[in-house]
C-alpha cells in the first residue's frame, strides 16, 4: 500500500527540503513535522508510515534513543545523513527495528540548479532492515522518480564520501575562508569552482560533523595538507 503519512524530525535546511518535495509531489500526503521540545508532535511523527531523521549527525544517537520506543509497529525510519556507519550503528544500538540508511546526494541547491527536477540526481542506499521485497520496491520507486540509485554498504559509502563530498567541502571552505569571490573576467573553470564553493559555504556545521563522524576524512585531510605543502614548496 502507498504511504499515507510521513514524519520529519529535524527542521533545518534538509528537513524543510524534504517537506517541500513531499508537498510538491504528493499533495495528499499527511506530513507531520516534529520541532524540538514538542512531545505531542514527536509522538505523531513517530507513528507515520515513514519517519525521516533530518537532525545533525552529532544528534543522531540521542535522537535514535528517544524515538525508538515511540515508533509505530510498521513505521520505517529513513536515515538521510551524510555519513552512514555512525548512523546505522546508532539506529541498531537504540533498537530501531525497521529502517533504511540512505544518502540523497543532493539538496535544495543542487535540486534548484537541476531546474527543480530529480532526474539524474543520485541517492545511495546502504544498510537496512527491510525485507527483500520492500528493498526492491524502494529501488523501483526511487528509480521511477528519476533518481540514480547506488546500492552499497555503509562502510563503502563513507570511504567514497570522504574522497568526494568531504574533499569538496574542504576546498570550498578554504576558498570561502580566503575571501575569494567571482570577478568580471572569470574563466569557465573558476565559475565551476565558485559553484562548488557557494554550494557548501553555509554548511560549516555539516562539514565539521562529517569530519568528526567519518573516520576516513582524517586521511583525506592529511593528504590535502601534504599536497598543499608540496605545491607551496615547489613555488619557493
Amino acid at each position: 500500500m502507498p504511504p499515507t503519512s510521513i514524519g520529519i524530525i529535524g527542521y533545518g535546511q534538509f528537513g524543510r527540503f524534504i517537506e517541500s518535495l513531499a508537498r510538491e509531489h504528493f499533495p495528499k500526503l499527511n506530513i507531520h513535522v516534529a520541532h524540538h521540545g514538542d512531545t505531542g508532535a514527536l509522538t505523531t511523527a513517530c507513528a507515520a508510515d515513514y519517519l525521516f531523521l533530518c537532525v545533525p549527525i552529532s544528534a543522531y544517537a540521542e535522537t535514535a534513543r528517544v524515538i525508538a520506543p515511540l515508533l509505530g509497529a510498521h513505521t520505517i525510519v529513513v536515515d538521510v545523513a551524510t555519513v552512514k556507519t555512525h548512523t546505522v550503528k546508532a539506529l541498531r544500538e537504540a533498537g530501531v527495528v525497521r529502517f533504511i540508511a540512505t544518502h540523497p546526494m543532493f539538496g535544495p541547491y543542487s535540486y534548484a540548479k537541476q531546474g527543480n527536477s530529480l532526474a539524474g540526481l543520485r541517492i545511495a542506499l546502504c544498510d537496512s532492515t527491510l525485507t527483500e521485497d520492500e528493498h526492491v520496491a524502494a529501488v523501483r520507486f526511487l528509480s521511477a522518480a528519476g533518481l540514480k540509485v547506488l546500492v552499497m554498504t555503509a562502510d563503502e559509502h563513507d570511504k567514497l564520501i570522504a574522497e568526494t563530498l568531504f574533499l569538496t567541502h574542504l576546498v570550498g571552505q578554504t576558498v570561502h575562508q580566503g575571501g575569494f569571490e567571482r570577478t568580471s573576467i572569470d574563466t569557465v573553470s573558476f565559475g565551476y569552482l565558485m559553484d562548488a564553493v557557494e554550494s557548501v559555504a553555509h554548511d560549516e556545521a555539516l562539514f565539521r560533523d562529517v569530519f568528526a563522524f567519518n573516520p576516513y576524512c582524517k586521511d583525506v585531510l592529511q593528504r590535502y595538507e601534504a599536497a598543499r605543502a608540496a605545491i607551496t614548496a615547489s613555488l619557493s
